[in-house]
């Protein structure tokens, strides 16, 4: 493998020239491929087009003309009557109709009070018609409309809150992906028409397309944030400016090849690959500060820097190669996820690394030979005494408490553990944004409000024509909405079987006792076909469908937490089971909040996965490349310890396991065994240069000087990278801020310190 690669290493050395000349061209040309980039934010596409789940979604959608909605409310808690004022009411109805006009609005099912119908009867014949007129003359008009709202119950906390102090306007619309631009037009016709009354927009299209949009602007400044705070860090380390820019142009070039070859290749941009220039420039410099922490030390001791070169990189070209492809495999296990954005990041971040470390045994090379000798000459360490001091002192204590360290990774290892076990999976994309965001206010709000503002559809489906018109059937409806409404997390449910016991309410004079299930199908089929003849056919059919074989449930939910709508999932499972649907029945489950739900699991069993197989794979090539299972399980130890804590500080801290944290299970199998791999085989070159079995903490000193230096330069470097993170709106960014600089800390601490310790007590076996 070196004779391989020392071929184009060597090419570079004699041809700089031609190995620049050859990467910017290279370079323009994955530059290329950038402007035809297709964005692409629905976290529905987590699942494959075929998955069962977004399958039974889609014919949901289809069969019952369902579409994903923005939902604006209108709050006025200071008034006595709400928002049932004639001035505020006539307010709402000017933003209605202007939102009416909005393209991309399904204009013909927007629900508000000026859309929406209302089922009354004079005793004899069924009247519906618009719960509002546009125009209100008195207090009394208005509060006739609150009453006549409340006294619905479909439209009681559905459109108008039980309190009276709230309306809602659901918006549906024909593109979820519209959801943001959508928004603004609404926001305007508020600013236009709206008074003192409060509005708020809120629904998981909103949410999910604005985080799009936002974390597209959170990458535009942080990539080039993290790229300056990169370069000012190597500065100061390295204080030559033209070997800090070529080791960022290594990192610039890295992001372009990966951007261009994902575009390139007919991929689109999803929340995942938006982030791969954040994880990949600092990464891309990982290598670039170890060659040139060698070349540093050597420049001045040699004087000529074909030779440091050429001892930079056979010291390091073993170490170099099995930390790029151990930590190219840890991404690429991200592959084995069903989740096909996570494919896509996990396969084009392993190659992105592949190429960085290439570009960095090669490019940075070529700049060293065809840097003028007088840009040199500063460059390099100083050799004093005393420069390695606290270093030495880490290698002297980690050494010296050997067996007092192993013992407290232990606890240590044992405590994480228990804290693992504390860990709750759970996600909600509105919590993606910060507690004062207006997503997250309207949230709050409308939910304190209403039913709820995340909606979910159980579907039960007949076998026949007809079925769904059968007593028994609505009747266990009626049942199965009784116990879904007990349920904390569950604020209202819909079904026909409450437009079937209005319209016997209303039949028979406001008889509470006709407002039930008919005893015989035939009654049934009357007043479904009277509700037909007297409304929108169209409204009714949100409900069961034409053929009267398939029932929708609306299920509306205060919160959209994942852990809140499996409990309803598992809750109806479980009463199903105790209580079985009527004979050729089925249910499925539809609806956003139901399918991030699924592809939730999905990626925390993937990703479970993903990191098993990945450790199992990286194992298998630490033997394989050291030769020794032993040195492969050292290797491991930093991983392993590192892992272990930082989700044992998740579980105790009551962090939820979402999408963020999930991701970050690769980065620390991709980046932790890095530090780990270098300080083994960097020890395990001093160790064959040792002229004898007495020398241990010689060799100790060696590791703990330049070896050390540049895991620790690389250390701070990849946490201080990701600071801008902590800077965004978006809580997921500061999430992986906040862990990747504690993952960073942890594995170089594990590495210098816990490494040795073993190394220490098992030198024999080791054969050290």
């Amino acid at each position: 493998m070196k004779k391989l690669i020392g071929a184009p290493i060597r090419f570079s050395i004699n041809y700089p020239k031609t190995i620049i000349a050859v990467y910017v061209i290279l370079t323009l040309i994955f530059i290329s491929f950038i402007p035809s980039v297709k964005v692409d934010t629905d976290p529905e596409n987590m699942l494959s087009k075929d998955e069962p789940v977004r399958l039974a979604h889609s014919e949901a959608k289809r069969d019952f003309a369902l579409y994903d909605s923005i939902v604006v409310g209108v709050v006025d808690d200071e008034s006595t009557e709400g928002v049932f004022l004639p001035e505020t009411l006539l307010r709402i109805a000017r933003v209605t109709e202007g939102i009416l006009k909005i393209e991309g609005v399904i204009a013909s099912d927007v629900f508000s009070l000026i859309t929406t119908d209302d089922i009354s009867s004079d005793g004899v014949l069924l009247t519906i018609e618009p719960l509002m007129e546009t125009e209100l003359l008195s207090n009394a008009d208005a509060l006739r409309v609150r009453d006549r709202a409340l006294d619905n119950p479909i439209l009681r906390d559905m459109l108008v809150s039980a309190d009276g102090k709230a309306v809602l306007i659901s918006v549906p619309i024909k593109e979820k992906s519209e959801s943001y631009r959508i928004s603004l037009e609404i926001e305007e016709i508020i600013r236009t028409h709206g008074g003192s009354e409060d509005y708020h927009l809120a629904g998981l299209p909103i949410a999910e397309d604005t985080f799009g949009v936002e974390m597209f602007k959170q990458m535009g400044v942080s990539a080039p944030l993290a790229g300056l705070i990169i370069m000012l860090i190597m500065f100061y380390f390295f204080r030559s400016a033209p070997l800090v820019i070529a080791s960022m142009a290594v990192s610039i070039m890295t992001v372009a090849w990966s951007m261009g070859f994902l575009i390139g290749a007919g991929y689109t941009v999803h929340i995942m690959s938006s982030m791969i220039p954040i994880f990949l420039m600092p990464v891309a410099v990982l290598d670039s500060i170890h060659i040139l922490s060698s070349f540093h030390e050597r420049f001045p001791v040699s004087k000529d820097r074909r030779e440091a070169l050429e001892g930079t990189i056979d010291e390091l070209l073993s170490p170099m190669i099995f930390t790029s492809i151990t930590s190219a495999v840890g991404f690429a296990a991200l592959m084995l996820t069903p989740i096909p954005p996570v494919r896509v990041f996990g396969g084009f971040v392993a190659f992105g690394i592949i190429v960085a470390w290439f570009m960095t045994m090669t490019f940075l090379p070529a700049v060293i030979m065809l840097l003028p000798v007088s840009t040199l000459k500063s460059f390099g360490a100083k050799v004093t005494e005393g420069r390695h001091t606290l270093q030495l002192r880490i290698g002297a204590f980690a050494t010296k408490r050997a067996k007092w360290i192993l013992a407290l990774a232990a606890v240590v290892l044992i405590v994480s553990i228990y804290g693992i076990t504390r860990t709750n999976v759970n996600d909600n994309p509105v919590k993606w944004f910060e507690s004062s965001h207006p997503i997250r206010v309207a949230d709050k709000v409308l939910n304190e409000h209403f039913g709820g503002t995340y909606m979910a559809y159980l579907i039960l489906g007949g076998s026949e024509e007809g079925t769904m018109k059968r007593p028994e059937v609505l009747g266990y409806i009626e049942s199965l909405q009784g116990h879904m409404d007990s349920l904390e997390s569950v604020g209202k449910t819909t079904s026909v079987v409450d437009v079937i016991e209005k319209i016997g309410y209303e039949l028979y004079d406001g008889d509470e006792s006709k407002a039930r299930v008919p005893e015989d199908s035939k009654t049934v089929a009357q007043y479904l076909f009277l509700y037909e003849m007297s409304g929108d056919p169209d409204d009714l059919y949100h409900l069961i469908d034409p053929t009267l074989s398939k029932v929708n449930i609306w299920v509306q939910l205060k919160s959209g937490d994942n852990e809140d709508m499996k409990a309803v999932e598992l809750s109806v499972r479980d009463y199903m089971a105790a209580n079985p649907l009527p004979m050729g029945i089925e249910a499925n489950w539809a609806g956003l909040t139901y399918l991030n739900v699924v592809w939730q699991d999905k990626m925390v069993g993937g990703m479970l996965k993903s990191l098993g197989s990945g450790a199992v794979v990286v194992f298998l090539m630490m033997a394989f490349l050291f030769r020794s299972p032993l040195w492969g399980l050292i290797s491991m130890l930093p991983l392993t310890l590192t892992i272990a804590f930082i989700y044992g500080l998740i579980g105790f801290s009551g962090q939820d396991y979402n999408m963020p944290i999930a991701i970050l299970s690769s980065l620390t199998l991709g980046i932790s065994v890095d530090f780990a791999i270098h300080f083994a085989q960097r020890m395990r070159q001093v160790r064959r240069k040792a002229e004898g079995a007495d020398d241990w903490s010689k060799s100790v000193s060696v590791i703990y000087g330049e070896p050390v230096s540049a895991i620790l330069r690389n250390m701070l470097v990849i946490s201080v990278a990701f600071l801008p993170l902590f800077l965004s709106s978006l809580m997921p960014y500061k999430t992986v801020g906040f862990f990747f600089a504690a993952i960073m800390t942890v594995s170089g601490a594990t590495t210098l310190v816990l490494l040795p310790s073993v190394m220490t007590l098992f030198k024999r076996q080791l054969k050290l």
